[in-house]
């Protein structure tokens, strides 16, 4: 205990300061090593969202564009002129029943 009660030699001092200045050098070497990490990770939950946000964009505009199409196709025009669409539909509804009489005919003979 008495060694306690005695104070620092000189070199025993500078051995001291130059520890205390070694353990400050690694926290700060590991305070910049962990800000170096937080900023990684934050970069890329930023280009996540960002990606996310992208995605969703394109998303939004390729409905509205399906939208725009099946409107253009199934609305009647400015003169209440049957919707391309229906036209459509009538049409293959008209060759199926055709086909339907023919092949009834067809059979018959």
């Amino acid at each position: 205990m008495e060694s306690d009660a005695t104070p620092l030699s000189e070199d025993e001092r500078r051995e001291l300061e130059e520890l205390r200045a070694q353990k400050r050098e690694r926290e700060e070497a590991e305070q910049a090593m962990r800000e170096r990490r937080e900023l990684e990770r934050l970069r890329s939950e930023q280009a996540q969202a960002s990606a996310s946000r992208t995605a969703d964009g394109n998303r939004r505009l390729r409905e509205q564009a399906a939208r725009e199409r099946g409107r253009r196709l199934m609305e009647p025009g400015e003169d209440l002129s049957m919707p391309p669409g229906q036209k459509i539909v009538l049409a293959i509804v008209f060759l199926i029943v055709i086909g339907f009489v023919l092949a009834i005919l067809y059979m018959r003979r």
